[in-house]
């Protein structure tokens, strides 16, 4: 299935397909891969694993995927966005990111998620969530500059969703 990148003004979210998420899972670049120092992290992998096994059950998730965070200036990639799979029965599609430490604190992943809620939103779903454990202050921080509001949190995380208007 081919789906088109997502560009925003510096980055390039690049739809992985399933031999490039296999490299990710093993943690080893092919020949054309620019991996920044510490990608993929933890959270790469176990994000990038599901999707493999939704894959394998499930055939091909179309753009519900995930997608590697390139820097449009270099080509290198310094971290992963995605979503946890397709939308549920009520259109809500979950969404998770992360960057290597050299690239935080910069605007990417605001900006990163930024064009994967746009995405979501082209695709038909009705809202977007997502949730950071309560002491990661700069996730909270991200998802509302990405127009995420806070909708309540229990014991381990604090959760954000942004519901799509209908169309008029």
């Amino acid at each position: 299935m081919d789906i088109a990148p997502i560009t925003t003004a510096r980055l390039l979210l690049h739809p992985l397909t399933v031999d490039e998420a296999r490299r990710v899972v093993e943690g080893v670049p092919g020949p054309e891969d620019r991996w920044a120092e510490g990608y993929p992290g933890p959270g790469d992998v176990r994000g990038v694993g599901s999707f493999l096994g939704g894959v394998a059950e499930r055939g091909d998730p179309g753009v519900y995927r995930p997608y590697e965070i390139r820097r449009r200036a270099d080509g290198v990639t310094i971290g992963g966005i995605g979503f946890h799979g397709p939308p549920g029965e009520d259109g809500v599609v979950t969404v998770g990111y992360g960057l290597v430490p050299g690239a935080r604190r910069q605007g990417y992943a605001s900006e990163a998620l930024r064009g994967l809620i746009a995405r979501a939103r082209e695709a038909g779903a009705t809202a977007v969530r997502g949730d950071a454990d309560l002491d990661n202050v700069p996730s909270h921080h991200v998802m509302e500059a990405a127009g995420m509001a806070y909708e309540g949190e229990d014991e381990r995380v604090r959760n954000h969703r942004l519901v799509f208007a209908p169309p008029a």
